[in-house]
């Protein structure tokens, strides 16, 4: 687990989340009681994109999330990970926060150091989201929301692999902008010109998810690792290691995409 532990605290909003979490170059983090360790939820900028009219972060975080205890298995762990499709679990001891491991921390510090031969196709993604490298932000985001993923890859003209793009870097690019509309209804009476005419006006203001004008190439990360069908599971851990990443686009002995592995989906191989 990691003791340098990123946190927020409530009372605390929107801005307090996306400050650390660009900051800190990080996805999520713990949230605690103001003035304590207690944990008593934790945030992700999933939850800010998927929640953008709230402000409070106690409306936004998730409340009693999965935990471990320092002394758990590092098979147990992965389990509540894979089980709940989670990517991170404080690390609690005495209803205190004292750490937390992510799905990263263990291809990093366990997976990559143990011998498991099992080829990456058994654990890779083959439904994946891609789109062209010219396409605007905005919609490359709406793609990647549809299929309900944090990563998306980008193809150039010829169709093939030019980048990857994840919910990181769509956040960077973006604002939350409030939007107000108006409608109005008129009601009144005919024939009487001494009648009032009264006006019931209703504003509804809105946030969204607001992009910067460039498109997907100007954004994705062009220096793409990729592992074959084949690579074995340590194999792969390892790149994921060297290269400080997530996740890995799948290629065939041909040189043709035909999938994607993440750290989440490679931890599998600790129940295997």
């Amino acid at each position: 687990m990691s003791e340098e532990i990123h946190y927020l605290q409530v009372p605390g909003n929107r801005l307090n989340a996306l400050s650390l979490m660009r900051e800190k170059n990080i996805s999520g983090a713990p949230v605690v009681k103001s003035g304590t360790k207690k944990l008593v939820g934790i945030v992700t900028r999933s939850d800010l994109v998927e929640n953008p009219d709230e402000e409070q972060l106690a409306l936004i975080m998730t409340r009693d999330p999965i935990t471990a205890n320092p002394d758990e298995d590092v098979v147990e762990v992965a389990k509540k990970m894979v089980k709940n499709n989670i990517r991170r679990v404080p690390v609690v001891e005495n209803h205190e926060l004292v750490g937390i491991v992510t799905s990263y921390d263990l291809i990093e510090h366990a997976l990559s150091k143990i011998e498991i031969n099992l080829p990456v196709k058994k654990y890779m993604l083959r439904n994946i989201p891609t789109t062209w490298e010219k396409t605007p932000l905005k919609i490359a985001f709406e793609i990647m929301r549809y299929f309900n993923l944090r990563v998306i890859l980008a193809l150039g003209d010829d169709g093939n692999l030019s980048g990857i793009l994840t919910e990181v870097d769509f956040i960077n690019e973006s604002e939350i902008v409030s939007e107000r509309t108006v409608h109005n209804t008129s009601v009144g009476t005919e024939g009487d010109k001494w009648s009032w005419d009264s006006k019931n006006v209703l504003y509804v203001i809105k946030n969204h998810l607001q992009f910067s004008d460039k498109i997907v190439r100007d954004v994705a990360t062009t220096d793409i690792v990729t592992v074959t069908t084949r690579t074995t599971v340590t194999e792969c851990a390892n790149k994921m290691k060297q290269k400080n990443i997530e996740q890995i686009p799948v290629i065939d002995v041909e040189g043709e995409l035909v999938g994607l592995v993440r750290a989440n989906d490679l931890i599998k191989a600790f129940n295997d």
